[in-house]
């Protein structure tokens, strides 16, 4: 699942606004609508700071070379 997915399924989950999510975090709005709308730049600490109310957080996956191929065509 792609992350701006991910957290506003799990803010939805959680009843939260988009405002509540950010205070609660100690991050602001814009970070959170930045990555909702999929920005391809955002500071990763920020985004483990987001994951960890969630019980997550990024790190490194292991992945083939197909599965550059397969993203960078679109072919799922």
């Amino acid at each position: 699942m792609e992350l701006r997915k991910f957290v506003k399924q799990k803010r939805r989950e959680t009843g939260l606004t988009q405002i509540e999510l950010a205070e609660r975090a100690g991050l602001g709005l814009r970070f959170i609508r930045d990555l909702e709308q999929g920005k391809q730049t955002l500071r990763l600490d920020k985004v483990n700071q987001l994951l960890i109310m969630f019980g997550h957080k990024m790190e490194p996956v292991k992945f083939s070379n197909d599965d550059i191929f397969q993203k960078n065509t679109g072919d799922e």
